[in-house]
């Protein structure tokens, strides 16, 4: 596939996201759907108390254009023989879609704070529901596509744990949605390591030949870029779960087509660290009786408090994001 089309792609979902901006960020403040701080936060933030939330349709509406442009260019610029099912097109309807279903959860929890100000949303075990229902139904139809492998690929060997491939990949699949969720807390941080990591997932898929999930890649990172003419410090808007939940079905759906487990876990190694310092910190806090490792977390919280500002926190994890995935595209390079 001519690499053109992957940049008409980005461009689109970055021009649409952008322009959305100028409607949704007024319509978001006319009906009051701002942020409530959490009280238990660095105490700058209560300054962003009151900006609006779901400002991930932004991107959410970008790449869906996008990736229609995208694949349609696609098809036509391709001789027939080059396109001998649908199976391509089938799965990364399937990851979209199950991206969306993330939304929907992300879009309740968003309602929530919008509407009653309780700035928790959504219960944990109401999330954590809906997503095990969602993610057993991506995995069903990837099963139904033709994805009937119960290996694990470490690259230089595959591990296969055959029925208990499911479980565990279900798993993955829930924890780093909720983790690429968890980024998402200053101006700017998640939106620019999505945009990185979707950039290492553009150049996977295209050497993979997934051509669909290159386009797919391409169209949120372009739709990140979008948002974040608007979500820079200072935010005018924040993506809220609406968003965050997306972009982690988008992560996810990727990595699990690609079956490349182990390049997955490198190219999301900000997100995993993300998560893994709220886990770190809650064990050791009820280990200790009271103890803390990090000031405070997500991770990026406690660079806060070590007075590193948001541009630097923004810039040093996109820059880790980066190196992530030049690592793991050098690694599929030696194959």
């Amino acid at each position: 596939m001519p690499f053109w089309i992957n940049i008409v792609t980005a461009l689109t979902a970055f021009a649409i996201a952008a322009v959305t901006g100028l409607f949704l960020i007024p319509l978001l403040k006319k009906i009051h759907f701002g942020q409530t701080i959490y009280e238990d936060g660095p105490a700058w933030h209560k300054s962003k108390q009151g900006t609006p939330i779901m400002g991930g349709f932004m991107f959410i509406l970008g790449s869906a254009v996008a990736i229609t442009l995208g694949c349609g260019l696609y098809r036509m610029n391709s001789q027939t023989a080059a396109i001998p099912d649908n199976t391509g097109l089938y799965k990364l309807i399937a990851g979209y879609v199950f991206a969306l279903l993330n939304t929907v959860i992300g879009f309740m929890d968003d309602y929530i704070k919008a509407v009653k100000k309780q700035n928790l949303g959504l219960r944990a075990w109401q999330k954590m529901v809906l997503q095990f229902i969602f993610s057993s139904a991506f995995l069903v139809v990837l099963y139904m596509l033709g994805d009937v492998k119960t290996t694990l690929n470490f690259y230089w060997f595959e591990l296969d744990i055959g029925i208990f491939y499911y479980p565990f990949i279900l798993l993955v699949i829930v924890f780093l949605t909720n983790a690429v969720n968890l980024t998402d807390g200053i101006d700017g941080l998640c939106g620019s390591v999505t945009v990185v990591s979707m950039l290492s997932f553009v150049m996977l898929c295209s050497a993979m030949g997934l051509w669909e999930y290159s386009i797919f890649s391409m169209a949120v990172a372009g739709g990140c870029l979008g948002f974040l003419v608007w979500n820079l410090h200072p935010a005018k808007v924040f993506m809220g779960d609406t968003g965050s939940m997306f972009l982690g079905g988008a992560v996810v759906a990727i990595g699990i087509v690609t079956r490349q487990h182990l390049l997955l876990a490198i190219i999301a190694i900000v997100y995993i660290c993300e998560a893994l310092s709220v886990v770190i910190q809650v064990l050791y806090f009820k280990a200790t009786k009271g103890k803390r490792i990090f000031k405070m977390t997500p991770i990026h919280h406690h660079f806060e408090l070590c007075d590193f500002s948001e541009y630097k926190i923004v810039i040093t994890f996109s820059l880790a994001a980066l190196a992530a995935g030049i690592i793991a595209n050098l690694i599929y390079s030696l194959a």
